[in-house]
């Protein structure tokens, strides 16, 4: 899995980190996503996706390796 993620696109609501704190945090100073592992193990592709379908913003885009 290879994730994407469009800090321009991202509101801050922080979704994404409590679905998935070892893949996304945030800045402390706006909450502005940060993507910690950019090629999660399958153990965590359950969790990305689903931060991904529930991003307000659709900042996170989570698809397969090239």
């Amino acid at each position: 899995m290879k994730v994407t993620v469009d800090e321009d696109k991202c509101c801050g609501a922080g979704n994404c980190v409590l679905l998935a704190p070892e893949v996304f945090d945030q800045r402390e100073d706006d909450g502005i996503v940060i993507l910690l592992d950019a090629e999660p193990g399958e153990d965590q592709h359950a969790q990305v996706r689903e931060a991904a379908a529930v991003c307000p913003a659709g900042a996170i885009e989570a698809g397969e390796r090239a």
